[in-house]
């Protein structure tokens, strides 16, 4: 049987992340087309629920593209990733087929889950990635438990618990915090905080609004990140993955922002046009970077409208196969319940 292994202790503290990574014009590029397939991607599936193609609920990534694509950049093979029902962008983050993911969303036979899963419950364990989870705040004990598995087999590889500023309120999240600190296990927990926590502000739900120090009385380390600067959240996942692969958990509070509702059936009143109009206007991330690249005379404006083209093609291609593929048999309804050892 395996032995869990003894964690050192180390008397190294994160620093204070307020640092910009320096990024390769390839990387700069690779940025704006990731985060670009994820902005037109949830467009499109926001389309789709509005057509009544996709039942349910539907939470959409647009505006925090910046988070899981900066992180995604600096984790290796083997390290895992778990997150709650504002799935689809972390699904494409990790590599995973467009078409799969929309057929998802229309609980289609083709989809990653065999249409089983529907918006907020996809996984692959191919590519690590621990699902999405529609229960507020489920998944951060499960990230932890992950950390937990690979202290006890001995490997190096750290989990990934992405949680929203709502979240971190539930109770479970602090007994997986103190657990995490009590055997110093290797997650870095990722709370998005994006201004609402369902349709409520964030200084009218928690007293305490510096999510970075919601692990303090457990000995947690945080730190503030701009979540709306790719570069940012590059190099603050950079130095917080290679402090929980050394000596335990830390905690990354992304500040960043939703332009959408909470889901498709909020209009999202309490907030102004102005608020989002403002946002987008001035910290969006998508053009953050196509600013630089255009400055930077890494592709002109013909060249980056050919990427956008491409990318709707991509869209547009997932979406058909979503729309067009069988349903599941119903003898589906009995299959990947129960795996048998």
């Amino acid at each position: 049987m395996a032995r869990m292994a003894a964690k050192k202790k180390s008397t190294r503290k994160p620093q204070k992340i307020d640092k910009i990574a320096n990024f390769s014009d390839e990387e700069e590029m690779q940025t704006y087309y990731d985060m670009l397939l994820i902005r037109r991607f949830e467009e499109k599936a926001g389309q789709l629920y509005g057509m009544g193609q996709i039942g349910g609920f539907c939470h959409l990534y647009i505006g925090q593209e910046a988070v899981v694509t900066g992180i995604q950049m600096v984790l290796k093979d083997g390290d895992q990733s778990i997150t709650a029902y504002r799935d689809h962008a972390h699904m494409l983050a990790v590599g995973l087929s467009p078409n799969g993911i929309m057929a998802e969303l229309t609980g289609r036979e083709g989809g990653l889950s065999k249409g089983k899963g529907g918006s907020m419950h996809m996984f692959s364990r191919e590519k690590h990635f621990y699902g999405g989870h529609g229960i507020v705040g489920a998944q951060v004990p499960i990230g932890t438990g992950l950390a937990f598995a690979n202290q006890y087999n001995g490997s190096d590889n750290v989990s990934i618990a992405y949680m929203g500023d709502g979240a971190s309120n539930q109770g479970q999240v602090y007994e997986a915090f103190n657990m995490a600190k009590l055997w110093n296990l290797p997650v870095v927990y990722i709370i998005e905080n994006n201004q609402y926590a369902m349709g409520t502000a964030v200084h009218r739900a928690s007293s305490q609004t510096d999510f970075s120090q919601r692990g303090s009385s457990f000995n947690i380390p945080g730190v503030k990140v701009d979540g709306m600067d790719v570069r940012a959240v590059y190099a603050a996942a950079k130095d917080a993955v290679e402090y929980a692969r050394e000596n335990g958990p830390i905690i990354l509070e992304m500040l960043t922002y939703r332009y959408r509702g909470h889901s498709m059936s909020d209009p999202a009143k309490y907030r102004s046009k102005d608020e989002v109009q403002r946002m987008r206007a001035e910290r969006d991330p998508i053009e953050q970077v196509k600013m630089r690249i255009l400055e930077g005379n890494l592709a002109t404006e013909d060249e980056l409208k050919d990427i956008d083209k491409k990318i709707r093609a991509i869209v547009t291609e997932s979406a058909d196969f979503a729309t067009t593929s069988p349903e599941p048999d119903p003898s589906e309804l009995w299959t990947d319940v129960l795996i048998e050892t």
